[in-house]
């Protein structure tokens, strides 16, 4: 029998014009890489030294503008809790023709769902960016006047007697993110200077009712740079005027973070304005950017560039209200299921301990960390245009607790673009022991598709796990924990791919027993588990606190017939009989049970029977 290879284990909305254009341990890289050019094809290095290190991350990437339901209801709460989402920047663009400029009915409308996402993302733990000039209505698909037309600030007063009144009424605490764009025509049609009166208008009411909020501002389109005199003239006035805004404020759609934040720094420091909090770059990555490769290289640039980052929103109408700003897609039933890019920022999210150093390459960046409590570390990789081989050089092993006895775990994994249609989860590549000498070695990636993006994960050789979700080859659908249940005796059932870690099984090799694994769900923490220890076909495939029985431990069958060399019967070694669908379905929420194997060479009629394995090699 073949054994399995596994081894130990426009603007941020349609219609809007685009733009062209971790902190001091990394700033120092940032002249070292030029944004590639998107032809570019040529091998390249990066070096992590891990000797190199600073502080916990903080997941300065993980936040968007828009992207939840106008009731705040969904999407579900562990796409955003897997992901370690943090940041929603919202206002209720686009929901009707209009906000306060048009009529109160109309600001209600956008006002209902700005505090229903906001209840939601309070929720989930995240700090709410407030934008008031879409519950004016300046959604650039709105007609109506601005603030201060002819000199007439009474309608724009009023607006934030209302909008202060609400927020205190419901006890929120945002930040107040004045206005959008100012230095567009789409969202500030009039001059820079009525701007600028209106800027010191809504800052004192501001700062009068909500001393302890944050202001941030401008939220311009254009990057921070001496030659941009918009953003130099802006600065000279919060300067004179002394209405500073605390969080500076950009967009990068598609500029680079780095530039950004150093032209910030010069410039702030010329006008004599301090800066003491985290940039803001509030919307971040043009719509061909918002990829696998595209979303890991933002990810590395805005760590690297010490700013906090919200990606944009491509999407319009009630979509810009869903699917988390295009990370997720619907199937035809309007269930949601992840894009290839979520499972990059899942994996950014399980990045703890400490960030360390890296040093990027042509047109690729990332980052990388180390947890010496936790026995691992793990480098998250991006490509700004570029392909070829990608050389992953690792120092400093010494600091780390992945090196025994001269060696240590490399799994390469492949977070797959997909041509932009929902995935099961990320890729395993290679998963190999290397030898360290002179406390390090290094790993190839074999880089074709810049809107790939990649992962390098390093473990003890003594760490055998392997980690995976399985995908039935009858429905094209995920081994789940039924309703993320954390109970004894829940029965699993196949449901659709939707990556959490309620479809993560963590494959431990029993001692002894060639190609044989216990089955450890990474939600519950439970083993797959036949009930009973029954024999009897049909008997229910449940989870239940690992004990290290026989009906807990699944031989891993290879099966040839559809030519996937990740393809397995898992055979429960008690009975000899094996993980299925009931009734060959392929429905969301059919129950897995055990039957009698086919032949494994067979494709026969039981493709339920046969399960895909990608996280493995």
């Amino acid at each position: 029998m073949k054994s399995p290879r596994i081894h130990p284990t426009p603007t941020t909305r349609t219609g809007r014009r685009t733009i062209p254009s971790v902190a001091v341990l990394l700033t120092a890289l940032a002249a070292t890489l030029i944004p590639a050019d998107p032809s570019q094809a040529a091998d390249t290095g990066v070096t992590v030294d891990f000797a190199t290190a600073g502080g916990a991350p903080t997941y300065r990437a993980s936040g968007m503008i828009y992207g939840m339901t106008p009731d705040g209801s969904l999407p579900q709460d562990h796409f955003f809790k897997d992901i370690k989402w943090h940041f929603m920047r919202a206002g209720g663009a686009q929901l009707n023709s209009g906000g306060y400029g048009t009529s109160l009915a109309d600001y209600q409308t956008r006002w209902n769902a700005t505090l229903a996402q906001y209840k939601r993302t309070t929720a989930l733990g995240g700090t709410f960016v407030l934008l008031p000039h879409d519950l004016w209505g300046a959604d650039s698909t709105t007609s109506q006047g601005w603030p201060g037309d002819n000199g007439d600030w009474t309608k724009f007063d009023n607006f934030v007697t209302q909008l202060i009144n609400d927020v205190e009424a419901n006890h929120m605490t945002v930040e107040w993110d004045l206005w959008n764009e100012p230095d567009g025509r789409g969202f500030w049609a009039p001059s820079q200077a009525q701007y600028l009166q209106m800027w010191s208008r809504f800052y004192a009411r501001v700062r009068a009712a909500f001393p302890g909020q944050l202001i941030v501002g401008p939220s311009m389109a254009g990057q921070p740079a001496s030659s941009n005199t918009w953003w130099t003239t802006y600065l000279d006035y919060v300067k004179a005027h002394n209405v500073a805004p605390d969080i500076y404020s950009w967009h990068d759609e598609p500029a680079d973070p780095v530039p950004g934040v150093a032209g910030a720094n010069s410039t702030l420091a010329a006008a004599g304005l301090a800066n003491t909090r985290p940039y803001q770059i509030n919307e971040y990555a043009a719509l061909s950017q918002q990829n696998p490769g595209g979303g890991a290289w933002f990810i590395g640039r805005l760590e690297r560039a010490g700013a906090d980052g919200l990606r944009g929103n491509w999407a319009s109408g009630t979509n810009l209200h869903d699917d988390e700003a295009n990370l997720l897609t619907k199937n035809s039933s309007g269930q949601y299921l992840p894009l290839g890019e979520w499972f990059v920022y899942r994996y950014y999210g399980s990045q703890t301990g400490n960030i360390v150093n890296l040093t990027p390459g042509a047109g690729t960046d990332g980052l990388a960390t180390k947890d010496n409590t936790a026995r691992n570390a793990k480098i998250l990789l991006g490509s700004n245009g570029n392909t070829g081989n990608v050389t992953v050089n690792l120092t400093g092993l010494n600091t780390t607790s992945v090196v025994e006895s001269g060696k240590v775990r490399a799994v390469v994994q492949r977070v797959p673009y997909n041509g932009g249609a929902a995935v099961a989860g990320p890729e395993t590549i290679s998963d190999t022991t290397l030898s360290v000498s002179n406390n390090a070695t290094s790993v190839s990636v074999p880089w074709s598709n810049a809107k790939d993006g990649y992962t390098v994960t390093l473990l003890p050789p003594s760490h055998t796990t392997v980690s995976t979700v399985a995908v039935s080859e009858n429905g094209g659908q995920c081994l789940d924990d039924t309703n993320l249940s954390t109970a004894n005796g829940t029965q699993y059932q196949q449901y659709l791919c939707e990556g959490g870690y309620q479809q993560m099984l963590d494959l431990n090799p029993v001692n002894g027993k060639a190609d044989t694994y216990t089955v450890v769900n990474e939600l519950s923490g439970k083993c797959l588990d036949v009930s009973g220890a029954s024999t009897a076909d049909g008997a229910a495939v449940i989870q239940y606190t690992c004990n290290g029985a026989a009906n807990q431990q699944f031989t891993l069958n290879p099966v040839t017939a559809l030519g996937n060399s990740k393809d397995y019967q898992l055979v429960a070694v008690h009975s000899g009989k094996c993980v299925d669908v009931s009734n060959i379905s392929t429905a969301p929420g059919a129950l897995i049970h055990q039957w009698t194997c086919d032949p494994a060479g067979a494709l026969g009629t039981k493709k339920n029977q046969i399960w895909r394995l990608p996280g493995t090699f």
